[in-house]
């Protein structure tokens, strides 16, 4: 199956009232491997803010900053690499003292420290998205010392923040109480080159994809029984992209499941178009705390792009999603695949939810719907805005 046509372009009418603001984003955030900060910029942007960048990426992911603390001789090869991204920020900085809003980005819990030193009368929003503390547990990090550590490392960044931003109400409900009352919910949302709205399969097969970074948190093993059960059914085919902690573990238990195209990586750039030449997008179906708490970021961009959603059966995703996903129990295999073949026998229904989720998406997971309890909070500068434009 092909797509032919572009990514949809959101068009939003620019609010009047609302005034321009310089907002920078800061640290040592990654946006290609991790597209939330995008949604925020072009949030912002959207808005017809002035949006500015000071960064210098470390080029260290979640699973070797969890690998460096479980192993303390490491550490300071990890405060030596932050040291020498500290000093170029630092020097980067001098050129944006009048901004109204630092946003510090993603895994930012050191960074949000430097802003404040840097930008001590202006008002610091923290990307805190996921804790560390749920990050290591989710990666089955047991040791107490390690927990406790990255606990204090939690509240020590989000008490820095003048606004600490979390992805759900239930990561809100777990902020200290010092600053809960600061918090703001900011979904996670889909930047806007993930938009492609859903065309007709020209293929006679269901195509499914998952992509991830094989964490527990998204159950893949439980994708791989699926497989197998369905490795007699040739009406699907799956692309699984990605590996991770639990890679091995899903290969296993698809048992050698045919119909089935394993891909270790795919561009950031080109997996919004790989994804909308799908027909389904698997989501989460990990059965560990974190997983109960979270809407990823999988299940935002295959609603953008047009893929019908079949996830676990969360509190925060059916609130995302409501009736535009399928809604499966975590880590149960046979359920997950008794409703892909439900999909693969009602092609209209399965049609019916791909249109639903790219209208849910393209309603609530837009860059500047995501903002707009953030933008909210802050306060109004006396510059009129220039006109923006507008996603429909």
């Amino acid at each position: 199956m092909a797509i032919s046509h572009a990514p949809a372009v959101a068009v939003t009418t620019p609010r009047t009232s609302r005034t321009r603001r310089r907002v920078l984003f800061f640290g040592t955030y990654d946006a290609r491997r991790y597209p939330r900060v995008r949604v925020l910029r072009e949030g912002f942007a959207a808005l017809g803010d002035d949006v500015l960048e000071c960064n210098v990426p470390l080029r260290l992911n979640t699973a070797a900053r969890v690998r460096m603390l479980r192993r303390p001789w490491l550490v300071p090869v990890l405060a030596a690499k932050l040291a020498a991204t500290w000093i170029r920020l630092m020097f980067r900085s001098r050129r944006y003292r009048g901004v109204d809003l630092v946003v510090v980005g993603y895994m930012g819990h050191f960074d949000v420290h430097l802003a404040r030193l840097l930008w001590p009368r202006t008002p610091v929003a923290l990307d805190h998205l996921v804790s560390a503390r749920d990050t290591a547990f989710d990666r089955r990090v047991s040791s107490r010392w390690l927990v406790g550590l990255l606990e204090r490392l939690d509240r020590a960044a989000v008490n820095a923040a003048h606004l600490p931003c979390v992805d759900t109400a239930e990561h809100r409900e777990r902020v200290s109480v010092a600053a809960r009352d600061r918090s703001v919910v900011v979904p996670v949302g889909a930047p806007s080159d993930w938009f492609y709205p859903p065309v007709r399969a020209s293929s006679d097969r269901v195509r499914v994809v998952f992509f991830g970074s094989f964490t527990p948190l998204q159950g893949a093993p439980t994708i791989g029984e699926a497989l197998r059960l369905l490795a007699d059914d040739d009406r699907f085919a799956f692309t699984i992209v990605g590996r991770g902690q639990d890679y091995d573990a899903t290969r296993a238990a698809a048992a050698g499941a045919t119909g089935v195209e394993w891909v270790d990586w795919v561009e950031p750039e080109q997996l919004p178009y790989l994804v909308a030449c799908h027909d389904v997008c698997l989501g989460i179906f990990g059965t560990g705390p974190k997983a109960s708490r979270v809407v990823p970021n999988k299940v935002f961009q295959g609603a953008a792009a047009g893929t019908a959603i079949i996830t676990s059966d969360t509190t925060p995703q059916r609130q995302e999603l409501a009736d535009a996903a399928i809604y499966v129990p975590a880590g149960d295999p046979l359920v997950l695949a008794a409703e892909l073949r439900k999909l693969a026998d009602d092609r209209e229904r399965l049609w019916a939810l791909r249109s639903a989720a790219f209208r849910r998406a393209n309603e609530r997971f837009h860059p500047a719907a995501v903002i707009e309890a953030l933008d909210a909070r802050l306060p109004a500068p006396a510059v009129a805005p220039a006109p923006r434009p507008v996603v429909a």
